[in-house]
């Protein structure tokens, strides 16, 4: 690549209009844009009991606060659930170091079992993660912004804030968010290593190793991010000889590499510097190819384990839920199905235009490696894992699609700018209309065009729609309207419903004829019910529902 071509190809196009009258005005619209999501996050955030997965990262943090233990939850590395720890040591709960049991015990007995007020403690767990997302927010506006200038950012930065996937998983103290923003930051870091990589490089490799040490579903971008560093060392190198410039290239890709390991045996030295390992649970055998990748990582032997285990999770079927079939193993379609039911369908659209933009016009072409290239590895990866329970594992789309949609309104000059600028709004209205309109019930969140939130159960379930998340809301319904019946009580989650003052009995433990008063039941469960609980479902009448997560039947 020679000079001129690499001023072509800097991060702004020459010809995008720049703000100059009102400097104030675009740093007014972002603030705008965080604070409608910061929003939407802490308000849903106050309101949700824990999901699932909550209480076992919740109970990790504080056994690292408290002991610097890595015995719980190998399966995940430590950085997401050191964020989450951050809030967990604010809140300063009593912390029973007495306690025995594995991962999802510890969690419970910290929340209910220990005297702490869960309600504060999860509110304080969920608020790093905000804030993290808040983060990622302007990593996806300044990567817009150097692609096609300020109403790009803006366009790309709105439909990050106005993501319901974003907003729902973005609320949690879970590791989905983090983990894709941190490959985000990572790919963002590369693009700008193009014209600075001695700057850029070492940081794109620490945002890299940060994913890493988050999730180890982020190790498919590895050789993706490892091949654009190279590109981006050789791009800063053109002009020079061939020779040298392949061994900047090599050498750029070492850098982030280098830096992305050093990230992850860090965070492990954080929780435990001695690295005491000693696994609780049985660390299934891993052979064949698999084996050996896990064996040749330059990784602590808890983060190989941790992998050891991911794998025997991938070996296991689960039951998936699809469009109203109900089967046992995975679909190789279901995340691109999920997706299409779970994004807003302006969103859709404004995917498919930037995607075909990026690819179409010149400028923009060298950026279509670091936006589209890492998203189509990731979800193919994604899409061959074996748990079919929603699109927090392709969380990354709307993050670097968010960038790629933003060119849409720079498309062209002139009335086609115009047009495609008119055309732009129009789509990113019809998002913030859609996604306002689900407040502040993200998690269920599914597009008009099948049926918005009340009608996401009857295509997909699980973390797409019932989580766990309405325990809470549950009590309230029950005392406000159903204030001295009969609950039988078939609950997905977490939470301990008597807690929350619900005095429920399981409807499976006893004859169908015993079960009379109100039916209360998960939409998961109802979407994988058999057996005694269908009988049970199909012989009652629905008549409210909690959330768009739980169904309440009378019998």
């Amino acid at each position: 690549m020679t000079a001129r071509q690499l001023l072509e190809t800097r991060p702004a196009a020459p010809d995008v209009p720049r703000p100059a009258r009102r400097p104030w005005l675009l740093p007014l619209l972002v603030a705008v844009l965080l604070a409608q999501m910061a929003v939407a996050m802490v308000t849903t955030a106050v309101r949700q009991t824990p999901t699932i997965d909550e209480p076992v990262y919740v109970g990790t943090a504080a056994v690292y606060l408290h002991e610097h233990s890595l015995r719980l939850n190998p399966e995940h590395p430590p950085l997401g659930k050191l964020v989450v720890a951050a809030g967990v040591a604010l809140a300063d709960p009593h912390y029973d170091v007495s306690f025995e049991g594995d991962q999802g015990e510890v969690g419970r007995h910290l929340l209910y079992e220990s005297g702490n007020d869960p309600w504060r403690l999860m509110l304080f767990a969920r608020l790093p993660v905000i804030v993290l997302t808040l983060l990622f927010g302007l990593v996806v506006f300044a990567f817009a912004r150097e692609l096609a200038g300020p109403v790009a950012a803006l366009t790309a930065l709105a439909l990050y804030c106005f993501s319901p996937d974003l907003i729902a998983h973005g609320s949690l103290a879970t590791l989905d968010v983090p983990a894709a923003g941190f490959l985000l930051t990572s790919a963002w870091l590369l693009w700008r290593a193009r014209l600075r990589p001695r700057r850029y490089l070492p940081l794109a490799g620490v945002a890299l190793g940060a994913a890493l040490a988050t999730k180890m579903s982020a190790l498919p971008a590895v050789p993706v991010l490892m091949a654009l560093a190279a590109v981006s060392a050789g791009c800063a190198a053109s002009g020079l000889r061939r020779r040298v410039a392949l061994g900047r290239a090599v050498a750029g890709a070492g850098v982030v590499l280098l830096a992305a390991v050093a990230v992850v045996w860090a965070t492990y030295l954080m929780v435990d510097p001695r690295l005491r390992w000693a696994p609780e649970q049985a660390v299934p055998a891993v052979h064949g190819p698999r084996g050996l990748v896990v064996e040749l990582l330059p990784f602590p032997e808890a983060y190989r384990d941790g992998m050891r285990i991911q794998f025997a999770f991938e070996n296991q079927r689960w039951q998936g839920f699809l469009f109203g079939r109900l089967y046992t193993g995975s679909l190789w379609y279901y995340l691109p199905a999920a997706l299409l039911v779970k994004t807003p369908l302006g969103m859709l659209a404004l995917w498919v235009a930037g995607a075909a933009a990026v690819l179409a016009v010149r400028r923009w072409r060298p950026a279509a490696p670091y936006l589209l290239v890492p998203t189509a590895v990731l979800l193919a990866a994604a899409m061959q894992g074996s748990r079919d329970f929603g699109t927090r594992y392709a969380v990354f789309v709307p993050m670097f699609l968010a960038v790629a949609a933003g060119c849409v309104p720079a498309l062209g000059s002139g009335r086609v700018r115009v047009r495609a600028a008119v055309v732009t709004v129009i789509a990113v209205a019809f998002v913030a209309v859609s996604s306002l309109r689900t407040f502040p019930y993200y998690l269920p969140y599914s597009n008009e065009a099948f049926g918005g939130p009340a009608k996401t159960r009857l295509r997909l379930h699980d973390a797409a729609v019932d989580w766990g998340q309405d325990l809470g809301r549950l009590a309230d319904r029950l005392r406000e309207r159903y204030r001295g019946e009969r609950i039988w009580l078939v609950y997905k989650g977490s939470g301990v419903p008597s807690f929350y003052g619900i005095e429920a009995t399981d409807p499976r433990t006893v004859p169908p004829r015993e079960v009379r008063g109100l039916l209360v039941v998960s939409n998961t469960s109802v979407a994988k019910a058999t057996g005694r609980l269908a009988e049970l479902i199909d012989s009652s009448r629905p008549i409210d529902t909690v959330g768009h997560s739980i169904t309440i039947y009378r019998r």
